[in-house]
């Protein structure tokens, strides 16, 4: 079993915004690769620190983590978040490198990383059926893809790039400010420190174009409304080379013909005679496996619930179901005949038929058909 978030950071389930990103600044320092070379076991436990502090640093992430534990933003790659991987989440805390940290930045060319394609958004209808079952699920996704002609590079083919004349090659320029020296990242290469000089004919020099591509998603058992799936690196690939986004889906559930859901329980309203729920029968009733029967009580009132054990949604992430509740309607019939109403009237004699209180029962209700 994976651990949980917030053993991983060495914090309770009720620490705040500050106590979380405290404990990630302290495990990352003490887990970097770099502090750590050729340590595998350390290399690991870094990217799970990673993964918890994106779930736990986001408020929505966060609540549904609580909520459905991994499976509430789950990914194919075991990573969360809007960030491509567990040096990012660093960058983004600390602001820079580890390097540039303790002040061991190199003094040459500084060059802007590689721009990360956008996140896609898709929703992804389900039937009652399919999250009772769980499904897997091909999605056609349209999206933007490397360009096959510059293979990504967003040169022209046999060209290569050259320095910026901007920045000399140094990814930012500087410029005075009062008494003070300021760097900026040159706006004329992106800090890439150099420019395409002829650009590919086809992506016109952003190393990748439109296109299309399909997506299997297996979609667990119990998931529900509003949910999400997050698919790491199947997103938008970034221009020139940059890694790709992620792909966010979230779940729509299709309204069932027969069933409603309450959480992992489902109802189904069952409308009944008078003969049957006064004198009890047996009657079939549709699940989401198929037909089952179910025995009626003499004396089955309207309204009635009647549970079938572990016939509803399996709990996510569980083995065990909820329940199927079958909801009692008495029917009245609209319309009698003569041979109805005289039995019916017969029958309307007898006191134990009759209700004990103010509501209205069934005979009350016929009446009003018959008169």
């Amino acid at each position: 079993m994976a651990e949980d978030y917030y053993t991983i950071l060495g914090i309770g389930r009720d620490a705040d915004q500050n106590e979380i990103k405290k404990a990630y600044r302290q495990l990352a320092m003490q887990y970097h690769p770099d502090r750590n070379p050729d340590n595998k076991e350390a290399e690991e436990k870094f990217k799970q620190i990673g993964e918890a502090y994106a779930v736990l640093s986001d408020p929505q992430k966060r609540a549904h983590y609580d909520r459905f534990g991994r499976a509430g933003t789950r990914t194919t790659a075991g990573g969360f978040g809007g960030f491509s991987d567990p040096f990012d989440i660093f960058r983004e805390v600390f602001g820079g490198g580890f390097g540039d940290i303790f002040g061991m930045g190199s003094s040459g060319p500084r060059r802007s990383p590689q721009r990360r394609g956008a996140d896609l958004q898709i929703r992804l209808q389900l039937t009652l059926n399919d999250i009772a079952n769980g499904v897997k699920k091909k999605i056609k996704l349209k999206k933007q893809v490397i360009c096959k002609t510059c293979d990504g590079t967003g040169k022209s083919p046999g060209t290569t790039k050259v320095t910026c004349p901007s920045c000399h090659g140094q990814g930012e320029v500087a410029y005075r400010q009062g008494f003070f020296t300021v760097s900026q990242t040159c706006q004329r290469c992106g800090g890439e420190g150099q420019i395409i000089d002829k650009p590919c004919p086809t992506c016109y020099g952003e190393g990748r174009v439109r296109g299309e591509a399909f997506l299997e998603v297996d979609v667990p058992a119990g998931i529900a409304e509003g949910q999400y799936l997050t698919i790491r690196g199947e997103g938008n690939v970034g221009p020139r080379g940059g890694p790709q986004g992620d792909v966010i889906i979230i779940i729509e559930e299709k309204k069932h013909a027969e069933f409603e859901r309450h959480g992992d329980d489902i109802v189904y309203h069952l409308r009944l005679s008078f003969p049957q729920v006064a004198l009890g029968e047996d009657v079939e009733v549709p699940t989401l496996d198929g037909k089952a029967m179910i025995s009626i009580p003499a004396g089955t009132q309207s309204g009635k619930i009647l549970r079938m054990k572990g016939k509803g949604i399996p709990h996510l992430n569980s083995y065990k179901r909820g329940d199927e509740l079958i909801k009692v309607h008495v029917w009245t019939p609209a319309k009698l005949g003569n041979k109805e109403k005289t039995l019916l009237k017969e029958l309307s004699k007898f006191d134990s038929i009759h209700p004990k209180n103010e509501d209205k029962g069934f005979f009350e209700r016929m009446k009003e058909a018959i008169l």
